[in-house]
């Protein structure tokens, strides 16, 4: 018989049970707690110790030879005096953050100094803004704060958007209301391991996609809640298979995705808009929204996607994916340029 930390081994009386549930509780909340303080503690001292450092430099004092060798002499003698954490980059970035966030009531406690580490490496203040809101809002760990700042998110975002829909992202986060607002592309499935000159099946994609379902999530947004594999579609006496389903608990409503190695075709689409016509007639309930579709290709013909979906009142998409990272340089020209033309 397995054990588990439910399980109660003197006596199994109510009372006791209770009595050892409260006790568990109280514990746990207070591990919580002492987290929270010492984040709380080490955010406020990194910040105030930035506050002390421009502070300094703005009083005159960190002028000529000195000027430039202040927090070279700041690490020496912190170090000597208090131990480690105090390295010149360490200094750099603890005086980057209270420039960054200089009224300390906008630091968010949510967040680790290791978050406000990777945060601190964005050269674009709307950039880091995004990212800020978005590793609050989502909860990111560290490791897929950086996996979002790596795969230029906030670039892929802001190119399907005009200057105010950019001022947004970074002054709110990516807000999801309607379904163009769960769309990106391209999308970045560089964890699936599939060498990009490769020649493979959509069913070996799709199978990397299952076993790295979580990055996969991430890369999708949020919402997302994963339903099945290879979900039959029985029309008549045929039997017709969606690569992938979810379900968006945001927008409330299914979501289908099917794999395209190559470029997306037109019958694609006419496809997609027959599972979605089925969905929304056999599978959905009456408090759901209809249904999304995505075929998602590894390329696509923009005019002959044009074509293709027009006249369809399903919300039907065709994006683009890529299996490596994309060249974050080239999508912030991209971004500037689109920037400079709306002023």
């Amino acid at each position: 018989m397995n054990e588990s930390k439910s399980l109660i081994t003197q006596p199994v009386e109510p009372e006791y049970e209770l009595l050892v549930n409260n006790i568990s509780t109280l514990w746990e909340e207070a591990k919580n707690n002492a987290a929270l303080s010492v984040n709380t503690e080490l955010l406020m001292a990194n910040w105030h110790t930035g506050e002390y450092i421009v502070e300094y430099e703005q009083g005159g004092k960190a002028k000529a030879e000195y000027g430039k060798q202040l927090l070279v002499n700041l690490s020496k003698d912190l170090t000597l005096r208090n131990g480690k954490g105090f390295s010149r980059s360490n200094l750099t970035y603890m005086r980057k953050f209270y420039l960054a966030f200089p009224k300390c009531e906008t630091v968010s406690h949510k967040l680790t100094w290791s978050h406000y580490f990777e945060l601190l490496k964005c050269d674009d203040k709307m950039e880091l803004q995004f990212y800020f809101h978005e590793a609050e809002k989502e909860g990111w760990k560290v490791r897929e704060l950086k996996r979002q700042m790596k795969s230029s998110l906030f670039q892929r975002l802001a190119l399907s958007t005009d200057k105010k829909g950019i001022l947004a992202l970074a002054n709110e986060g990516h807000q999801i209301i309607t379904a163009q607002d769960i769309i990106r592309d391209p999308y970045v499935l560089e964890f699936t391991g599939l060498p990009q000159k490769k020649r493979y099946k959509e069913g070996e994609l799709e199978a990397a996609l299952k076993a790295n379902m979580e990055k996969f999530l991430l890369e999708l947004g949020r919402g997302f809640a994963f339903i099945g594999r290879q979900y039959v579609i029985p029309i008549g006496s045929r039997r017709f298979k969606v690569d992938l389903v979810f379900y968006h608990c945001i927008l409330k409503c299914y979501v289908l995705i099917d794999l395209k190695r190559e470029e997306i075709k037109h019958g694609d689409i006419g496809q997609m808009n027959m599972y979605l016509n089925y969905f929304k007639t056999e599978i959905c309930q009456p408090d759901d929204n209809p249904p999304i579709g995505i075929v998602l290709g590894a390329k696509k013909d923009e005019l002959l996607m044009e074509y293709a979906t027009q006249g369809i009142t399903n919300q039907l998409f065709a994006p683009r994916y890529q299996l490596y990272l994309p060249k974050k340089e080239e999508l912030q020209t991209q971004l500037d340029l689109l920037l400079s033309e709306e002023k």
